[in-house]
């Protein structure tokens, strides 16, 4: 079948069964490699993009389900690097062997959409079900209390008082 999709703010057309994953037309089709295969049965995050600003797993998700809607992929992101959670992963650390990480960002991406500053419990909820087999959570959610600081820095009138933040994360930065 053929399908129009938007992907990163771009149409694209592509030829597959309407029950082939976006994850395969992403990586396969559109020469997309940012979007990692990890478990195929959308239980571990690598593949996670966003559908219409949700994360969505893209193993799961099925070309026909996508083509409703608008596609962002780690390459969409940002081009340079500068969405507020790359750079937080960057300046933290967060990557060991850096599998997990495309599907971690997009996840944390999202969160920070719909939460500008997310409570530890927050951030735990939103990554359940990003798994990091080199067990980088404690980074991943000082990466993520940290892009909140750089996207209020970069937001006029979204800066959260010190002492809202502190008592959200436990009293430390």
């Amino acid at each position: 079948m053929h399908f129009k999709l938007i992907v990163n703010g771009k149409t694209a057309q592509v030829d597959a069964p309407a029950d082939m994953p976006l994850l395969w037309v992403l990586r396969d089709l559109l020469q997309m490699h940012g979007t990692k295969y990890g478990c195929g049965i959308g239980e571990c995050g690598a593949c996670t993009v966003h559908l219409n600003g949700e994360p969505v797993r893209s193993c799961s998700t099925t070309v026909a389900e996508a083509s409703k809607g608008h596609i962002t992929t780690i390459e969409g992101l940002s081009a340079d690097g500068s969405h507020p959670v790359q750079m937080a992963w960057k300046e933290i650390d967060v990557p060991q062997c850096g599998y997990c990480q495309c599907g971690q960002i997009m996840s944390a991406a999202a969160l920070l959409a719909h939460k500008p500053h997310p409570t530890d419990k927050d951030i735990d909820a939103a990554m359940d079900g990003n798994l990091c087999r080199c067990g980088t959570y404690t980074r991943i959610r000082q990466a993520i209390h940290r892009a909140a600081e750089l996207k209020a820095q970069h937001s006029p009138g979204t800066a959260k008082p010190a002492a809202a933040h502190k008592a959200s994360n436990g009293g430390s930065k």
